[in-house]
């Protein structure tokens, strides 16, 4: 990466202040990363004493509640079951709130394109006649120091309109359509860490910034105005929330970064990813604790089923879950999930937006592209046909298979928010009911899962965050929801179709068998995914994320 003199930033000044017999410190950012080209543009003095004044305010709500995830963790593995709240009870059973919903922008979101932020994939999603671009700076990006900050680079010029890009072979890429998408962007989630950013606080202790508020500051700092001059406004999607309280930690930041830009209360809207089995019992609470900033809730079917073989997977045969193939979304404890998460966002005047198919065109193999759209457009139509209002796809080429079945429930109509499924009942027992699944798991289904999670760590170590691997479109998500397969069939001694025991020994030659026969290139980073895939998957430890310690590590 070329680099400038990190003279090139000024770096806001550490300032004490005399308190009887104690000095306080004036919180502050320090940038320990290299700073290329234009990098002075996004860490400004001004933006970094925003970024330093929320985690001044908030990293030590942050540090709580993550604390609190980890006793929801050993509740959990102690055999107490995620329930329906009672102690707030009262504000399901009120039926006098609404949320904020759609801002300007998002009255019609039936097709979503998702995907990062570096300036190709980014000058495509503007192109692709999407209603909306989900700007990935989460599980879609591999959060190297570059990706972070040349991803917001992207965004500045996406959002003033000044974006392109030239190949290193030459071909010139522009932004060429008349109507763009609403860009809503991804920060990292609560558990993250931007290790280039170092927070000083008023005692003189340094820690590691918050990806999430690194993220999310960057952006709204830089982008809020020229959004909301341009008729849309600072959009964001809320990934890997645990809980309402978590929720009204965003919403606390929000208003905060709403009185400090002088925005008026109100003009942020955030969409809140249910991809935890914690926060689809919560549900409400999250859209309670959001109201005057929540656009909707949107179903994150990956994450969400990684979060229950992690929640669960020393739980014993109940929640011991089959070939990764075998978990769609027609299954029962997936159609509760989707069920009532459109029953309550209609309830309370919230989009409900569908989640991604892992289904991916291939231009060079026009039966691949066949069942692609043969597999997404089923998948859109049950969407629709539910209630949903709006869907996600990770390839432009989806787009016009998305929107067709959109087309045909919605017609005109922006959404569906008046079909309220009032109808809808779901049960603590019904979003737990892993074991009616059934299905089978196979040899291949293990070896599938090796080189899946190989082959996209490797990738996400390179800097590569998505990543079409035997076309399907991988993210971080579905490598969780692979290793931690591996580790849950080891730790229940389970037994695939074909009568073999799945232990340590045999996964070990089939590591190694998978790893043999993968084909190498100069430079690239197999040798540390063997590394950090045998951490995740089959140490007795379970890492809770697998990208923490990579990113610790490796990045």
């Amino acid at each position: 990466m070329n680099t400038s003199p990190r003279s090139t930033i000024e770096r806001p000044q550490r300032t004490t202040t005399n308190t009887g017999s104690f000095a306080t410190i004036r919180p502050h950012l320090e940038i320990t990363g290299d700073l290329g080209p234009r990098y002075d543009e996004i860490l400004t003095p001004e933006a970094l004493e925003f970024i330093a004044e929320l985690h001044d305010r908030f990293a030590g709500t942050r540090h709580d509640l993550l604390a609190a995830r980890l006793q929801t963790r050993v509740d959990a593995a102690n055999g107490r079951d995620p329930r329906f709240l009672s102690e707030t009870a009262h504000i399901r059973r009120d039926p006098n709130w609404t949320v904020a919903g759609a801002g300007p922008g998002l009255e019609d979101r039936r097709v979503e394109i998702t995907g990062p932020t570096d300036r190709k994939m980014a000058i495509n999603a503007l192109n692709s006649g999407a209603k909306v671009w989900l700007a990935d700076q989460e599980d879609a990006t591999s959060p190297t120091w570059a990706n972070v900050i040349e991803g917001q680079l992207t965004l500045f010029d996406a959002v003033r309109g000044q974006l392109s890009f030239t190949s290193p072979e030459g071909k010139e890429y522009t932004v060429t359509a008349e109507a763009t998408p609403t860009i809503v962007m991804r920060p990292r989630g609560w558990h993250l860490v931007e290790k280039n950013l170092t927070f000083v606080d008023r005692a003189n202790r340094r820690m590691a910034a918050s990806g999430s508020l690194v993220d999310f500051g960057l952006y709204i700092f830089h982008n809020a105005r020229k959004l909301i001059g341009s008729g849309s406004g600072p959009y964001f999607y809320l990934p890997k929330l645990e809980s309402h309280r978590e929720a009204r930690l965003w919403n606390d930041i929000f208003s905060h970064a709403e009185d400090h830009l002088n925005i008026g209360h109100g003009t942020i809207r955030a969409t809140v990813l249910i991809e935890t089995i914690q926060a689809a019992f919560e549900m409400e609470e999250i859209l309670y604790e959001l109201r005057d900033h929540c656009a909707g809730l949107n179903a994150g079917r990956w994450d969400y089923i990684f979060s229950i073989i992690k929640t669960f997977r020393a739980r014993g045969r109940r929640f011991v879950f089959p070939d990764r193939k075998q978990i769609t979304m027609t299954v029962p404890f997936m159609r509760a999930y989707t069920e009532l998460l459109v029953s309550t966002c209609h309830q309370r005047g919230a989009y409900a937006i569908g989640g991604m198919s892992a289904f991916i065109p291939n231009r060079r193999d026009p039966a691949v592209t066949a069942q692609a759209l043969e597999q997404v457009s089923a998948d859109k139509r049950r969407e629709a046909t539910d209630g949903f209002d709006g869907t996600w796809v990770a390839h432009p080429d989806l787009i016009p298979t998305a929107r067709a079945e959109f087309d045909r429930v919605l017609g005109d109509r922006p959404n569906q928010l008046e079909r309220t499924r009032d109808e809808v009942v779901v049960t603590a027992a019904q979003l737990l009911d892993v074991e009616s699944i059934g299905g089978q798991i196979s040899e291949a289904g293990v070896r599938g899962n090796v080189i899946i999670a190989l082959r996209y760590i490797e990738s996400w170590l390179r800097g590569v965050g998505a990543a079409a691997i035997d076309n399907l479109m991988e993210d971080a998500a579905t490598a969780e929801i692979s290793r931690s397969q591996i580790w849950q069939w080891i730790h229940d001694n389970s037994v695939t179709a074909e009568g073999r025991r799945i232990d340590r020994p045999w996964v070990e030659e089939l590591v190694a068998e998978v790893f043999a026969g993968l084909e190498r290139t100069p430079g690239d980073r197999f040798d540390d995914a063997l590394e950090v895939f045998r951490t995740a998957a089959l140490e007795p430890e379970f890492p809770t994320f697998l990208t923490v310690g990579a990113y610790a590590r490796f990045l």
